[in-house]
């Protein structure tokens, strides 16, 4: 996926999104269009139970939509088979959870080489690249602790250096920081966002947070099935 500047990485166009619930329908969501450009930090915003994440379950193919489309560049989602979702996935996205879903018998530097070795690199190159990611995110001197031995703030650290080890073009990023106090939830959102701006990538980010979607590029609010962009200034924390 080789775009320029400006030109649009997601195209979203009349997505719903329909829960069976016993007898009846849930319309989660519908007729949602919108479009991301390549570069832009747009954060994504609602009640809890609005959709946000189910929304980027479906950005992420991960997730398939009851009507409507997206496509990643000239890419349609809806018609990638399983194995052309997950090699997708693999391609060309990072995903960060509000649960880091680090592997506890591992160490960071294990963690964050396991999507590497998974595509085969060779151990000695997967490790040279995650020892890299770790230094980006500040850990490299925890490089050798497990999970269990990492803070909270740490161990979102370490998933967030996991998620851009394969160099992806698109970071989703479901409340990255909603396990977090609110001042290791600061640092980790101030990590996104150099991260975002140093490495050009395209990021969307579901949060609660309204101060740190106030400072993102573009704020969508995800309320009632319907979705609305936002003023980021009009946000407050």
């Amino acid at each position: 996926m080789h775009l320029r500047d400006g030109e649009k990485v997601l195209r979203v166009e009349r997505l719903k999104k329909v829960f069976r619930s016993g007898e009846s329908d849930l319309v989660l969501f519908e007729n949602l269009s919108f479009q991301v450009s390549k570069g832009e930090m747009l954060a994504i915003v609602g009640e809890s139970g609005a959709g946000k994440s189910t929304l980027l379950h479906i950005l992420g193919a991960l997730d398939r939509a009851s009507a409507g489309d997206v496509y990643c560049a000239h890419l349609r989602l809806g018609s990638l088979s399983d194995d052309g979702a997950a090699e997708f996935r693999n391609r060309e996205l990072g995903f960060v959870w509000q649960f880091h879903y680090l592997l506890p018998e591992f160490t960071a530097l294990e963690n964050v080489a396991m999507p590497l070795l998974l595509r085969d690199v060779p151990r000695q190159k997967a490790e040279g690249e995650a020892s890299r990611w770790l230094q980006a995110v500040g850990l490299e001197q925890r490089a050798h602790h497990r999970s269990g031995e990492l803070s909270g703030g740490e161990q979102q650290r370490v998933a967030l250096a996991r998620a851009l080890v394969t160099q992806p073009k698109i970071l989703l990023a479901d409340e990255p920081t909603g396990d977090l106090d609110s001042g290791t939830a600061n640092s980790v959102f101030e990590l996104i966002a150099r991260l975002h701006r140093d490495h050009q990538l395209t990021s969307l980010i579901a949060t609660h947070n309204l101060a740190f979607a106030s400072r993102c590029d573009r704020v969508l609010r995800l309320q009632q099935g319907r979705v609305e962009e936002v003023e980021p200034q009009t946000l407050s924390g």
